[in-house]
């Protein structure tokens, strides 16, 4: 058989659309009779509503109001914890908290009624410093021959320590959170909206609206992406549009501004980071003690998942006989943080890799020697005591950039001559990344996904969205070389919680991994059947028959095309739909109390190397080459998948640099594109994405996750490269010209 669509860069399925204009996003579709809606917000941090006054002299009619007394169900946001209001109701715990709702369907007369709500609040002392909070949302502990801690550091030729702190990032995807609530004849509510998780949104509104499974309808449409910022706030935003449909009986749509977007959206979480590591002279780490403290915002959301990530990969890719690693994360009264690419990862990857630096420099060792002499190799354990054994390609992708990139070269290249205000610098940092949901996670959301037989080929059936990172046509391209089947032949079904099975959440770099191994099984079993029916009506057995680009065929002598055999199936036997759940591969254990065990049944590894330039007088980072290669176990679509560790690199070289979300009393203050700086076309230096296959045996076709891998590196490689040009350390992000002055003055 001739190689199929896997392994290929065929045109994205959903590209001509978008590059012509012709995919509608929800700001694009028009609903008859449509509203407006917009939001009420808290005024302050923290404190009591006294009242919430509808100014009697602004006429109100045609315009809907809702606050919390008109919700029919619980006035609650359904996920981990039950702690989130749809509307604040008594009291108010961060700044643009939504209180009210209004709707209408002229939009300058909806502005014009923001402006005569008044919100009456008490103001009570909030919490901003997530270091003085005593709330605690989530503790977690991993601990690895404990008991012999003590002895290790009172033995040990060097302990060294260090501070790391990071603070808010912005997804700022390009298109705005947006939706629309359409009430229905049989009193219940379709949404269809920007999104990454469907049925989050369909739980959410069953709670908030007390309605039944089957009278809830969520259909993502396309979405200008996500990173994480659309995973759990759709939920709150599908349920204002859907409070106030109910009332208007009327669709309303609600699409935020830049602004309300940024002002009011889930963040990266901010962390402080503390790290106390026990090293020999040679640089062998013999063990460490780690602290994370880590800012969840005003309420839960996705803060414990967010926390256990970060904390599984607290180590770093490197062996620790001996760890104990504490991680905390804490309420404080500014609004909630929740996913974003990385998922906690990027945070506690920065502060392992700076200290790596911080060590290499204490024992005069080259940073690249000490990470080979420590980095893990199959075989060896982590922290929860997991033995690496399949696809473990840390020193792969160390070597790959370190060859690239020319790193000795550059490393020993003198700075510029006597007199010169420039200093250049070449750091490098590695990374590993865990595929799917932490631990049980995957075995208690038994994700199905499956494949069904059309006239024309087959559909794919998964609610696992696509926010621009090409999900459709891998999922398409999985599917076809399953079935034998030309990529052209495959669909992939619209995103509807009433017609397709619950995957899961578009999360966690899961979606090639779990759920496209789930549609390849699908999609293996609707072969069966179907070789089974030509091999049946051909007089040969099914054993003896496979597609082969669209044709059926039994000992060199062609069958029957597929399209053929699936109309003659249809016709006689009916619709065929394959649906399989996801089951973790064999051997995979996690205890969620303890923190031991396989945390996830395989990782990716990548490593970034950078290469800057810095003047001395005005702190100033020129980038030069930044090269990352990323071990994703098997490309299916080698593009797309460069595309995302182009993207990934691009994104943390945001989060190194420029990104810093200003806060004053609880509040965004750089809430547009203008003062909240993120890398554009004329920022990015040249990015070069290195793809190594190391084919993990449970993944679909050998591939793993990397959506988020590329996203852990590039800040810690840039600290690595400012230390290598300055000599000093910047054990913060972003790295300011402001923060990096300091260190200069001795300051870090």
């Amino acid at each position: 058989m001739e190689p199929g669509a896997v392994g290929r860069s065929p045109p994205r399925k959903d590209g001509w659309d978008k590059v012509t204009g012709r995919a509608r996003y929800l700001d694009d579709l028009d609903f008859p009779g449509q509203l407006w809606g917009r939001t009420v917000r808290s005024p302050v941090a923290r404190g009591r509503i006294r009242a919430v006054d509808f100014d009697p002299s602004f006429d109100w009619s045609g315009i809907v109001r809702v606050t919390a007394r008109d919700i029919p169900g619980e006035n609650v946001i359904h996920l981990i914890e039950d702690d989130q209001p749809c509307l604040a109701d008594g009291v108010v715990e961060h700044c643009e908290e939504p209180i009210a709702l209004l709707a209408c369907d002229d939009r300058e007369r909806l502005e014009e009624a923001m402006g005569h709500v008044r919100v009456e609040v008490e103001p009570l002392p909030p919490v901003l410093d997530p270091l003085a909070s005593a709330h605690v949302f989530k503790k977690i502990r991993i601990e690895r021959n404990a008991a012999e801690l003590q002895r290790i550091f009172a033995g040990a030729d060097r302990v060294i320590e260090g501070r790391y702190e990071v603070r808010h990032q912005e997804q700022m995807y390009i298109e705005p959170n947006a939706v629309c609530a359409v009430p229905r004849e049989d009193g219940g509510m379709t949404v269809y909206g920007s999104m990454q998780c469907p049925f989050y949104v369909h739980r959410a509104l069953q709670r908030l609206l007390g309605l039944p499974e089957d009278r809830v309808a969520v259909i993502q449409v396309v979405t200008g992406g996500g990173f994480g910022g659309k995973e759990d706030y759709p939920s709150i935003l599908a349920g204002h549009a859907a409070l106030l449909a109910l009332s208007a009986r009327r669709p309303v749509k609600m699409v935020y501004k830049r602004e309300e977007d940024v002002a009011a959206t889930t963040k990266r979480h901010p962390a402080v980071m503390k790290r106390r590591t026990a090293v020999a002279r040679d640089g062998t780490l013999l063990g460490c003690e780690i602290d994370i403290v880590m800012d969840g915002g005003a309420y839960v959301t996705l803060s414990p998942v967010v926390a256990s990530r970060g904390v599984l990969h607290a180590g770093g890719a490197y062996r620790w006989p001996a760890a104990r690693i504490d991680c905390r994360v804490v309420k404080t009264n500014t609004p909630p943080n929740g996913a974003f690419r990385g998922f906690g990862v990027p945070q506690t990857i920065f502060a392992v890799e700076a200290q790596m630096e911080r060590i290499a420099r204490e024992l005069d060792i080259d940073p690249l020697e000490l990470r080979r002499k420590n980095a893990l190799r199959p075989g060896d354990s982590l922290p929860t005591g997991q033995v690496l054994r399949d696809s473990v390609s840390a020193h792969d992708v160390l070597d790959a950039v370190a060859a690239r990139s020319r790193y000795a070269e550059k490393r020993a290249r003198p700075q510029p001559a006597e007199g010169s205000r420039k200093r250049r610098g070449i750091g490098i940092a590695l990374a590993l990344h865990g595929a799917g949901f932490t631990g049980s996670g995957e075995v208690r959301l038994q994700a199905r996904a499956g494949v069904e037989l059309t006239r024309h080929g087959v559909r794919v059936l998964s609610i696992s969205t696509d926010i621009g990172q090409g999900t459709i046509t891998v999922f398409s391209q999985m599917a076809a070389d399953a079935l034998g089947i030309p990529l052209e032949d495959v669909e992939v079904a619209e995103n509807d919680t009433s017609k397709c099975p619950d995957s899961g959440p578009t999360v966690a770099s899961r979606t090639c991994m779990v759920v496209g191994g789930t549609i390849l099984r699908a999609a293996q079993g609707m072969a069966r059947v179907l070789q089974a029916f030509v091999g049946e009506s051909h007089g040969v057995l099914p054993a003896e028959v496979r597609c082969e680009r669209g044709m059926f065929v039994a000992g060199g002598r062609a069958l029957e095309p597929f399209t053929v055999a699936a109309r003659r199936y249809l016709a006689e036997r009916g619709p065929l739909i394959c649906i399989e759940q996801y089951s973790h591969p064999p051997g995979i254990r996690f205890d969620d109390d303890t923190y031991t065990g396989d945390a996830y049944p395989c990782y990716g590894w990548a490593a970034t190397s950078v290469e800057l330039e810095i003047d001395l007088d005005t702190c100033e980072v020129q980038l030069g080459e930044v090269i990352t290669a990323a071990e994703v176990g098997r490309a299916i679509h080698p593009v797309l998948c460069e595309g995302q560790v182009e993207g990934g690199t691009v994104q943390a070289l945001g989060y190194a640099l420029l990104e810093e979300l200003a806060m004053k009393d609880g509040r965004p203050l750089n809430t547009r594109m203008q003062n909240y700086v993120i890398p554009t076309s004329l920022d990015v230096p040249a990015v070069r994405a290195v793809l190594l296959e190391n084919p993990y045996a449970s993944g679909p076709f050998g591939a793993k996750g990397v959506g988020e891998l590329p996203m852990d590196v590039p800040a810690p490689a840039v600290a690595a490269a400012i230390l290598h040009a300055t000599g000093k350390l910047v054990p913060e992000l972003p790295i300011s010209p402001e923060r990096i002055l300091r260190a200069l003055e001795g300051g870090a």
